[in-house]
């Protein structure tokens, strides 16, 4: 424990923001780094509890009274070895994780909790700054061949363990560049596709390989890459998006969040736009769904000059701070106020929409809404509080259903479970050799998710191929994989 006293004496504080009025100007990251002397501090307030719960709410168990002890020692190197031994990537996760860590941090019993996100952040640019991110090769290669489909985090994580491990690893991706939901589905204001394409740049000299434009099942064969690799892993994530069915769906203007999104991303790219394109600029926005994927369409919409932007939830008002639903250490339903949010946005709750209103040439020009009374999980419509709201833009952020199915998963013929995602059994599927990991498997979830499952899988993939595996579980892993 670095400071004994230090959460008494220090209270929490996150890195400055610049102004909304001028990051709306364009899509870079907005967050500053802490002064030194601040980050030391922060690290300082972690207590080095008994029972460290933040092991248990971070998906990925990592060690963090450790590297935070080693933050306020001034030890970077040390925290930085002990940060990726558990975390393949901490440069995504301390960019745009929900730190359940934080929240089960025991400081958030009656205080705030360790500012634990950040100092990842922290440590791993100071890392990239001091030339301590090496690409690790493995000691010997096994002569074993491994197929990753899918280059989001589950499959980034996966290629890593994997080719540590000593087996020669492809990254297949249909896109024409790896990071799959990290690449196309974040936008740049909260991840700089450089953060990506640096890492990417480690791994390939690590001795992966990556193949992009190749959509395995359409113009990559199921049968040569079955016949090319001793396993094949499937991390394509979760890509059929929940629909709304109300009335005028089929006016021009609704457009699922993911669409409209990874429009922008390309644009920031300089990459061409080959579908019709998705804009905001000078419309009455409205974004379906009260999540972060929701959030990241208010910013972008804002970015574009958007007329109005509103943002509305199915789900009542969260309360402002504690929630005995979700009591300590769950992660608690609570009211939270994004980035962009704060950025200029209107926000309804416990509403839902009854009716999309087209003009004449059938171009959305309204939403009929309607004001819902929750009564436990279940709700009913209130008479005579539907309402118009103008809208010339609805951006769909509801979620996902399950991975797409024609095309790879058909033709391999996997199991499927009863939500419409690959079905496992300690990560193997019903087809031999053929594992699945992240969303593709567990169903929509967090970065943070996506990689403890790519590492998780590649452990087993290690003991289908060997017998036997280096790769540590997330339990107990001590191992400096990057």
């Amino acid at each position: 424990m670095g400071k004994p006293s230090g959460f008494l004496e220090y209270s929490r504080e996150l890195p400055p923001k610049r102004p909304a009025h001028e990051r709306v100007k364009n899509y870079n990251e907005f967050e500053f780094l802490y002064s030194r002397i601040n980050v030391e501090k922060q690290a300082a307030r972690c207590m080095d509890c008994g029972i460290p719960f933040c092991h248990s709410g971070c998906p990925l168990g990592n060690n963090i009274p450790d590297f935070n002890d080693m933050v306020y020692k001034q030890d970077w190197k040390g925290a930085f070895e002990i940060l990726t031994s558990t975390n393949n990537f901490p440069e995504f996760t301390g960019r745009i994780c929900p730190a359940p860590c934080e929240a089960s941090c025991v400081l958030s019993i009656n205080k705030r909790p360790t500012t634990i996100e950040m100092i990842e952040k922290h440590i791993v640019e100071r890392a990239y700054t001091e030339g301590w991110v090496k690409p690790q090769l493995p000691l010997t290669r096994t002569g074993k061949r491994v197929a990753v489909i899918g280059s989001g985090p589950a499959g980034m994580a996966a290629s890593a363990q994997l080719n540590v491990a000593g087996h020669t690893v492809t990254l297949f991706e249909r896109a024409d560049r790896i990071g799959g939901l990290l690449r196309y589905g974040i936008p740049d204001f909260k991840l700089e596709k450089s953060v990506i394409d640096r890492r990417i740049e480690v791994m390939g000299r690590a001795g992966i390989n990556f193949e992009t434009n190749a959509n395995v099942g359409e113009n990559v064969s199921v049968e040569s890459v079955m016949a090319d690799y001793d396993a094949v892993l499937l991390t394509g994530g979760s890509t059929i998006a929940r629909d709304i069915k109300a009335q005028g769906r089929e006016a021009q203007g609704i457009h699922y969040a993911m669409d409209f999104l990874k429009q922008q991303n390309q644009r920031n790219a300089s990459d061409t736009i080959t579908t019709d394109e998705i804009l905001a600029t000078g419309k009455d926005v409205i974004v379906i769904g009260g999540g972060d994927t929701g959030s990241d369409c208010v910013g972008t919409s804002i970015r574009q000059g958007a007329k109005s932007v509103t943002q509305i939830e199915l789900l009542p008002q969260p309360p402002a701070e504690k929630n005995p639903r979700t009591p300590w250490p769950q992660y608690p339903q609570i009211m939270r106020t994004s980035s962009s949010q704060d950025e200029g946005c209107t926000r309804y709750w416990a509403v839902n929409t009854k009716e999309f209103v087209a003009d004449k040439h059938g171009k959305l020009k309204a939403i009929k809404l309607i004001e819902l009374e929750w009564q436990g999980n279940s709700f009913t419509e209130i008479a005579g509080s539907e309402r118009e709201m103008p809208c010339q833009l609805a951006l769909l952020a509801v979620g996902f259903l399950h991975p797409q199915k024609e095309g790879l998963l058909e033709q391999l013929g996997v199991k499927l479970d009863a939500r419409g995602n690959v079905e496992t059994d300690n990560f193997k599927t019903s087809v031999d050799k053929v594992f699945a990991a992240g969303d593709m498997r567990r169903g929509q979830s967090l970065v943070v998710h996506a990689i403890s499952e790519g590492r998780e899988a590649a452990r087993e993939i290690d003991i289908y191929l060997t017998g036997t595996s280096m790769l540590e579980s997330k339990d107990n892993s001590l191992m400096n994989i990057i």
